[in-house]
């Protein structure tokens, strides 16, 4: 057993996943375009969430705020 404790889980959430194809791919490909490695998924009906480095935290939860439209006015 390898442990790590400089990891965190960064979830997308939503009962619409189930209607809407394509949301663990936006989540996917916005992490690789800023060079954030996924070290772990996991999915369900409702969520997706992966495991990736805590430094990369604000940079991952701000470009998948913006890649889902959560900033727009």
């Amino acid at each position: 057993v390898k442990t790590d404790t400089n990891v965190v889980k960064v979830s997308v959430i939503g009962i619409g996943m189930r209607s809407h194809a394509g949301v663990a791919q936006t989540m996917f490909k916005t992490l690789a375009e800023k060079g954030i490695n996924i070290l772990a998924i996991t999915t369900s009906e409702i969520k997706v969430s992966v495991l990736i480095a805590a430094d990369y935290t604000e940079l991952a939860v701000r470009a998948l705020h913006t890649a889902y439209g959560l900033d727009a006015e």
